[in-house]
């Protein structure tokens, strides 16, 4: 037990997860408060359902709650980004810009200004107070979602997921009064303000029907596509290409002239990567390591060269659908040792 009765601000959505994690920490002694943060109005009844949640667990717990209203942080920080993300033809990762800026960034110093020794929320994820490190459980581990937190925020953080498997989170909710119909709920969308398509929420900015040429890799016409934002790096479907009788991939947009190249599997193939918005835990400047290029990829080995803010990745095997736009995470076994957003790309 802690006897020191520390105080942890978890941050609480509604969810399994955070409600678990706010019982764990109250059971190993901690002094416990939670924070709903207000992020975005977009799916209807939202906060109402999450908040009457977190009555309930709160209430079972005897703790307090407070609602942090981030609602125009988040739309100038996460929601505009992603949106002109996709209008500038890249592919944004709206998870990680959270985590960096909201978060672990006006999160973290409202639980700071509240007295709070340390910020709890429910991640997969394990941190020393140095590094981020790879879940317990490696089907929902976050840590590449966590790779552009400020290092020097770590040691004021909790990560009670961090040695627990999904089912075991979900056995222990069900087996509390007030955690149990939250158990039961499905789990909520990748993306918490996309409740269905990322191209309804651009839709509702801007125009993006917009029929354009398909090009082959030398530039000829092939085809036709519904509008570059329809698509993303490695897409397969939705365009149309003249005669085809095997697949075509989206291996480049351009925003410009409003087309799509597309060619075979192998074309998307990547060997060097240059990525900049640099956050790195360690001083290294030369060194080797894995890579993942988006979150559920395969980590490849490579060798990384740091100069100022940009670092240029060469890769020991081809990479398949690299997205600029997306962040490239390093990997010394399951630790993190930074991050950058991919600039550009190629195979040679």
């Amino acid at each position: 037990m802690n006897s020191k009765k520390e105080k942890v601000i978890v941050g609480m959505s509604g969810g399994i997860d955070s409600s678990v994690t706010a019982y764990l920490l109250q059971q190993e002694g901690y002094e416990v408060e939670g924070i709903y943060m207000k992020l975005h109005e977009t799916v209807p009844g939202y906060h109402e359902s999450n908040i009457k949640a977190i009555d309930k667990v709160t209430k079972f717990l005897d703790i307090k709650y407070t609602i942090l209203d981030l609602t125009e942080q988040f739309k100038d920080e996460v929601y505009n980004y992603f949106v002109q993300s996709y209008i500038d033809g890249i592919t944004p990762n709206p998870c990680v810009k959270c985590n960096k800026t909201i978060k672990f960034g006006a999160l973290m110093d409202e639980a700071m200004r509240l007295g709070g020794d340390y910020l709890a929320t429910g991640h997969y994820a394990k941190t020393d107070g140095e590094f981020v490190y790879c879940a317990s459980d490696l089907t929902k581990d976050q840590s590449y979602f966590l790779a552009q937190v400020n290092k020097n925020i770590l040691s004021k953080v909790i990560f009670p997921m961090s040695k627990y498997s999904k089912e075991e989170i979900k056995e222990i909710g069900l087996s509390i009064p007030a955690i149990k119909e939250i158990a039961q709920k499905k789990e909520s969308q990748e993306i918490c303000f996309v409740d269905t398509v990322y191209t309804d929420i651009l839709k509702k900015h801007t125009n993006i029907d917009l029929k354009g040429k398909t090009l082959d890799k030398d530039g000829n016409e092939v085809g036709h596509h519904k509008g570059y934002m329809h698509y993303t790096i490695g897409k397969r479907k939705g365009f149309y290409v003249h005669g085809a009788h095997e697949p075509h991939f989206v291996i480049s947009q351009d925003k410009t002239n409003n087309t799509i190249t597309v060619g075979k599997k192998e074309d998307l193939a990547i060997s060097t990567v240059t990525i900049n918005n640099l956050n790195m835990f360690i001083e290294d400047l030369n060194f080797t390591s894995t890579v993942k290029l988006r979150y559920r990829s395969k980590a490849v080995v490579c060798n990384i060269q740091i100069k100022d803010d940009t670092a240029c990745i060469t890769l020991n095997e081809p990479a398949y659908g690299v997205a600029i736009g997306q962040v490239a995470v390093f990997y010394d076994g399951d630790k993190v040792l930074g991050s950058g957003t991919i600039t550009t790309t190629s195979n040679k």
